[in-house]
């Protein structure tokens, strides 16, 4: 079983989790402290429209004169909510219905799997269109709940599969025959060799979401009187933005959205770097090989030097 203090060291010796970690906090920080970080309202006019980025508006303005670097902060706000509620629910109907399925078995991994391939054989980003259109001009917490409740059969079945392989383990059978219960079984034995999977469900399941919203209001199908950066990208194609020159428009929700994918990615492959050993020993070995060839440099040196 890997410890929370051997998961937290290892992640501050990863550059990987550090750096996307760093990014992620930062972003967090602009969401929490938006009001206190931005002096006018995101719908609030400003200046002259498509105003150039200057030292009174670093980021310019849109076509209605309003400031583009106060739609991006507090487009940071609701973009980062929607994504962390959105994978919060995946992850977490992910993580039930996977543990059941797996550790319980028989008919109830028989309906939880049917209902699984379902999910997964109808296509996600059609599906979330349909619904979207559907309901009309979707508000960031409806585009969240739609996404949650379609989106977890992935994690479900990653989940499932390592849940069977788990109760397989010798430690898992000794708890059965000593007697304890399924649920503390589940949730001592079974839920922290899982935490990997889980943490990179979670992860994967914020960007996905971040980048589908986006998606979503970019296609008009999003409120567009809430301010994220899927309705910053839709604002900036519907004024022809980019045919007027005002670049900065499109490149700032954009140019987030790839940096959080970054950071959001970065910490995934670092989760799959502390959580499997084997890669661990594949950096440890590179490391071992370097420190080899130096002092087998070292070594023909003296042999050189004792030679002369």
């Amino acid at each position: 079983m890997i410890s929370i203090s051997a998961v937290t060291k290892l992640a501050s010796r990863n550059k990987k989790a550090s750096v996307g970690l760093s990014i992620l906090l930062v972003y967090v920080m602009i969401a929490l402290f938006a009001n206190l970080i931005t002096d006018h309202k995101p719908s609030k006019r400003v200046a002259r429209p498509h105003q150039e980025p200057s030292m009174e508006h670093v980021m310019g303005t849109t076509r209605m004169g309003r400031d583009v670097y106060t739609q991006f902060v507090h487009g940071t706000r609701t973009s980062l909510a929607v994504g962390f509620s959105a994978g919060f629910i995946i992850m977490a109907l992910g993580t039930i219905l996977g543990i059941s399925a797996g550790y319980f078995g028989g008919k109830v991994d028989e309906v939880i799997n049917f209902f699984t391939n379902i999910a997964l054989v109808i296509p996600q980003l059609p599906l979330l269109l349909v619904l979207a259109a559907f309901i009309g001009q979707s508000s960031p917490t409806t585009i969240a709940l739609i996404i949650g409740f379609t989106s977890w059969a992935w994690g479900a079945r990653v989940t499932r599969a390592q849940t069977m392989a788990l109760c397989k383990k010798e430690y898992i059978q000794s708890a059965e025959l000593m007697g304890e219960s399924k649920l503390r079984i589940i949730m001592i034995e079974l839920m922290p060799n899982l935490a990997s999977i889980i943490g990179a469900n979670f992860i994967g399941s914020i960007l996905y979401t971040v980048i589908t919203q986006a998606t979503i209001e970019f296609l008009g199908l999003g409120d567009p009187l809430s301010v994220s950066w899927g309705t910053m990208l839709y604002n900036a194609q519907t004024t022809s933005a980019m045919h007027v020159g005002a670049w900065w428009e499109l490149a700032v929700p954009a140019t987030a959205i790839a940096i959080l994918g970054m950071a959001l990615a970065l910490m995934n492959f670092a989760i799959d770097e502390i959580s499997n050993p084997k890669l661990r020993t594949f950096s440890g070995l590179r490391i071992f090989n370097k420190r080899i060839a130096i002092l087998e440099y070292e070594k023909s040196l003296a042999l050189q030097e004792a030679r002369a």
